[in-house]
């Protein structure tokens, strides 16, 4: 199973995903923000980060934009309940910078489990 970055604000996003994962057998790492989320990414890379868009301090897209940077190979998930705009916008938007798979919330876990497994089965640049 795979160890994976959750990057969000909401602390109840966090924790849902961290027990969705949690029982599909993954190992969970969390940050508050972007800023958190890189620095945890750059000391010990996960195997995939899901980051919200909409955060304060760094937001996601420019956290995907670092990591694309930094890491060409970093598998990417970019979630977003919308903000300003339609979710679909900035989600639009992540996968313009590098996020190689969307959500949009709220979702499903099986939506999240397909996602995660359609990065595992496959190498995607």
């Amino acid at each position: 199973m795979a160890r994976i970055l959750i990057i969000d604000d909401d602390v109840q996003i966090l924790k849902m995903l961290r027990k969705m994962l949690e029982l599909e057998g993954h190992e969970v790492v969390d940050a508050a923000d972007g800023n958190k989320g890189l620095k945890l990414y750059r000391e010990d890379p996960t195997d995939l980060v899901i980051t919200d868009i909409v955060m304060p301090e760094k937001e996601g897209i420019e956290t995907i934009v670092d990591l694309r940077r930094e890491f060409p190979e970093a598998k990417i998930i970019a979630m977003s309940g919308g903000g300003h705009v339609e979710p679909e916008a900035y989600l639009h938007m992540a996968k313009g910078f590098g996020a190689q798979r969307t959500l949009t919330k709220p979702f499903g876990k099986e939506e999240l489990v397909e996602a995660i497994g359609a990065l595992e089965d496959k190498s995607c640049n």
